[in-house]
């Protein structure tokens, strides 16, 4: 059974800044990507940003120079550093991590996601 725990979500005036962390715990044999998406009216998860397990990174259109995302290996954690917050990025945030489970003569790769943190900007 594979876990992932979100926390840093909270209440932060515009202009602020808040730190997201998710870490992944469970019977887990390697981590592929990791990423973070934000929950959007009427549309499925929009994307935050991805990190791959060398460390190569994307950003989706709207928080591109503003939020940079980083991670862990040795702690099954991935980061999110979000500066510059407007009231426009007030939603909940999820955390998405590309798992390996099982053994090395038993593999399985399955998409897992943590449960969410509200991030709430305030004008």
């Amino acid at each position: 059974q594979v876990q992932l725990v979100e926390s840093g979500g909270g209440l932060v005036q515009a202009g602020g800044s808040l730190r997201l962390s998710c870490v992944a715990s469970g019977n887990i044999f390697s981590i592929n990507g990791m990423g973070w998406y934000r929950r959007v009216p009427g549309k499925q998860r929009e994307l935050v940003a991805t990190i791959s397990s060398g460390g190569t990174t994307t950003y989706g259109d709207s928080v591109k120079g503003r939020f940079t995302i980083s991670r862990d290996n040795a702690k099954n954690t991935v980061y999110l550093q979000m500066n510059s917050l407007k009231p426009e990025d007030t939603t909940v945030y999820y955390c998405n991590a590309h798992i390996a489970v099982g053994t090395m003569s038993r593999l399985s790769y399955e998409h897992y996601w943590g449960q969410g943190t509200q991030v709430t900007v305030s004008s």
